[in-house]
């Protein structure tokens, strides 16, 4: 697709989309206490309401995308949002456990196949040296949406009850449909288009390796957030009034992860996303020593959420090693990270069972970030493998 000259509301509606998704997942963690009250159940049955939608996401990400294959990228898109739209909106209407398990589950389904769409269309209208800079620009609504969305939704689902946070997610989705319709280019479906061809991506060890590295990376991330309120409340002793406030830090520092490190990424890919995770594992490691102290644990939430612009580093670099299965490939990379949002917090938790403090977690974060390392320095050596045997003929 040729560039565009202002893809500023391209952007602006496909992450308008991924603010409603945030909203969404983030939220129902925090108004499970509310959701609790209302369907009559306690916290363990309620938890699985989040397990559904990772669930969804799970299963939804390559099963769309590859049935979808020969559908053109932008009625793609809007179809997604409205199958999420109607997911949230009958979580709202959910009269039961039952149904609101089956409602979560399938407002997770369109998730990560959004998302990688979303991903590729961006990347599709500007010159091939920002690709990674408009994949961040897109993972704005996401992140926007732990700062703004999810505590609105959460103080509306306070104030009127926990169903009118889903009503709002709702709406959010239907009017992403609408700018998406409006303002996306539309591009037909790439000649050859077919379900076989997407699956393709699976034969591609590097695609392996690059989800590897978010999933395993990225894990040490959600090992320190789940517990995070937790251990302000009870490491750092903040008072519940300003819990939120240092929790949405953690998404101030996603969004301007997502402003500044697509830069370098998109100057040099992997040495930034072995970088990034250097980061993650400094500031892991410095959460026990930074939890006890309000200012120092704030400094340090920040520079961890700084971290999940990895998730735009392997969305492009999944553009490079997918070959023609595009659209496959850019969709795993958010079951690689569901996956990651699995493991952190039950190996976090598992290490919290033995007795080990909160800021253990951080410690659990470290060893999740190295183990991203390892991951990266294999895919880096594939790499220059791969490159060796291209220039072999010609030496």
């Amino acid at each position: 697709m040729a560039q565009i000259r202002n893809p500023v509301p391209i952007f602006l509606a496909l992450a308008t989309g991924g603010f409603a998704i945030g909203t969404t997942e983030f939220a129902t963690m925090s108004l499970l206490p509310n959701i609790m009250r209302g369907l009559a159940i306690d916290e363990s049955t309620a938890s699985h309401l989040i397990s559904a939608y990772a669930l969804g996401v799970v299963v939804g990400a390559p099963l769309i995308t590859v049935i979808a294959a020969r559908l053109p990228r932008k009625p793609l898109l809007i179809g997604l949002m409205i199958t999420f739209a109607l997911g949230n909106g009958l979580s709202a209407l959910a009269p039961d456990y039952g149904w609101m398990l089956l409602f979560r589950f399938l407002s997770g389904l369109p998730h990560g196949a959004y998302f990688g769409l979303a991903s590729l269309v961006a990347a599709s209208v500007v010159a091939p040296h920002r690709r990674t800079q408009a994949v961040g620009y897109v993972m704005l609504g996401l992140t926007l949406a732990t700062i703004v969305g999810v505590p609105a939704a959460t103080w509306l689902g306070g104030i009127v009850g926990w169903r009118w946070g889903y009503w709002a997610v709702t709406a959010i989705a239907l009017l992403a449909a609408a700018l998406v319709s409006v303002y996306a280019p539309f591009e037909s479906a790439a000649s050859g288009a077919h379900p076989k061809r997407e699956l393709g991506a699976l034969l591609r060890p590097n695609v392996w390796l690059t989800l590897s590295i978010g999933a395993i990376g990225f894990g040490g991330i959600f090992s320190v957030y789940t517990y995070l309120t937790t251990t302000l409340s009870q490491v750092t002793g903040l008072a519940d009034v300003w819990i939120p406030l240092v929790v949405s830090v953690f998404g101030i520092g996603m969004t301007v992860g997502n402003i500044v490190v697509p830069k370098f990424a998109d100057r040099a890919q992997m040495p930034t996303a072995g970088a990034t995770l250097v980061w993650s594992a400094i500031s892991l490691a410095a959460f026990p020593l930074a939890a006890p102290h309000v200012w120092a644990i704030t400094l340090d939430v920040f520079c961890i959420g700084m971290s999940v612009a990895m998730a735009a580093i392997l969305q492009t670099r999944l553009m490079d090693v997918a070959g023609d299965a595009q659209n496959l490939a850019a969709a795993l990379n958010h079951v690689a990270f569901n996956a990651a949002n699995a493991l952190g917090p039950l190996l976090a938790g598992s290490v919290l069972a033995m007795g080990y403090g909160l800021g253990s977690t951080g410690l659990v974060g470290v060893g999740l970030s190295c183990a991203g390392m390892v991951m990266w320095a294999i895919t880096y050596a594939y790499d220059r493998r791969l490159a060796g045997r291209e220039t072999a003929p010609h030496a």
